[in-house]
């Protein structure tokens, strides 16, 4: 079962349409209909976009004309039989998704929806569905005795149960022949192998995230962008791999978000690598906070202790003087009001976690019933 679909009340001596429930926006790899607003013309519903298993998706050509919208489940062309898939996207929502892919598609190529979904292929989709986790599981095993050196991460049947679909991961390129015949000896259906990386692993498994969020590879990226610790030195992030490292064990996604922010907000900072030169020490960088445009120098190469917080501004104006063959009297200046430059400050330092919570209401002692009848014992001993 994938994608929040429940089956209720199927009966077994009458196979009739069950009720599966489909939650827009909460599916793997959703998409937006932005265009929702804007009629549209039944006629040109020609393309739409089929999801299937977890992040599966495909464009397909509504030849017959049927009136489909988002949620429908449908049956279209396989290779071979046929398969079992939703409604996930249509209309000109279609076209913007084409282009922002960069897919030039071919009528002619392009495979076709055949029907809408009769509840006897519902009833043989929802069968298959259920093999996917023993399937999984034993080839898997059979894996280790051929002693293959692959993980085999997710297993999707075919919706006419005559195909499915082996996901795996590998570091190396590895000669599954024998496999393939063990496993269409083992479950009597096609087989087809599809390699993986760890990312694309990672969005079919799903999962929460470190941030409290369901991971950004299941539920909306679908171009998996390169990621370095390039990305981590921009935005001055430390450079621990057990933090920057996501469930798939590499680079998090989301180092790229922000990162063009940071990269325009550094344009105009001065070098970090120059030592700052004044007649009482010698200041050496050893970080910095971008969006606040402060740079800290210790007078120790090797330690951060006695951190002096300078602004860029005042940063250019020592390094033009260096340039020049001659040393500041002091890196810090006062400012027109008499202070020393700004320094970032913990704003919420001083504060309390339980401020917001209700005052705890302190009631009378007197009318404590445990007390009242202490006191009504104390009195008969002194009687």
């Amino acid at each position: 079962m994938t994608d929040n679909e429940d089956i209720l009340g199927q009966s077994p001596d009458d196979i009739r349409m069950p009720d599966i429930t489909y939650k827009p926006g909460y599916n793997k790899l959703d998409s937006f209909n932005w265009l929702r607003d804007i009629p549209e013309n039944p006629d040109e519903n020609d393309i739409i976009e089929i999801r299937f298993k977890n992040t599966r998706k495909g464009f397909f050509r509504n030849v017959n004309g049927l009136r489909l919208e988002i949620g429908d489940i449908v049956a279209v062309e396989a290779s071979p039989g046929h398969d079992i898939g939703r409604v996930s996207m249509t209309g000109y929502l279609v076209d913007e998704q084409l282009k922002k892919l960069k897919i030039h598609p071919s009528l002619d190529d392009m495979k076709k929806v055949y029907r809408k979904a009769k509840p006897v292929d519902i009833q043989k989709w929802e069968e298959a569905k259920k093999q996917e986790t023993h399937t999984m599981l034993r080839s898997r095993q059979i894996s280790e005795d051929l002693k293959l050196n692959m993980k085999i991460g997710d297993v999707e049947y075919q919706g006419d149960k005559t195909k499915a679909i082996f996901y795996y991961i590998a570091d190396e390129r590895v000669d599954f022949r024998q496999l393939i015949k063990v496993l269409a000896d083992e479950f009597r259906v096609r087989i087809e192998m599809r390699q993986i990386g760890a990312r694309q692993e990672a969005g079919r498994i799903g999962g929460i995230g470190s941030c409290g969020r369901e991971l950004c590879c299941s539920t909306y990226i679908t171009n998996f962008i390169s990621v370095t610790t390039t990305h981590a030195k921009y935005q001055e992030l430390s450079l621990n791999p057990q933090k920057l490292a996501g469930q798939c064990s590499k680079l998090k996604c989301c180092l790229n978000f922000e990162l063009d922010c940071y990269v325009d907000a550094q344009r105009s900072f001065p070098p970090k690598d120059i030592p700052l030169e004044a007649l009482d020490c010698t200041a050496y960088f050893q970080k910095l906070e971008v969006h606040k445009g402060i740079y800290w120098y210790s007078t120790d190469p090797h330690s951060n202790a006695n951190l002096i917080a300078l602004p860029v501004k005042r940063v250019k104006e020592i390094q033009a003087i260096n340039r020049k063959g001659s040393k500041v009297d002091r890196l810090l200046i006062l400012s027109e009001s008499g202070d020393l430059a700004p320094v970032s400050q913990d704003l919420l330092k001083n504060n309390s976690l339980t401020r917001f919570d209700p005052p705890e209401k302190k009631g009378n002692p007197n009318n404590n019933p445990n007390r009242r009848k202490n006191r009504r014992f104390n009195d008969k001993r002194k009687k």
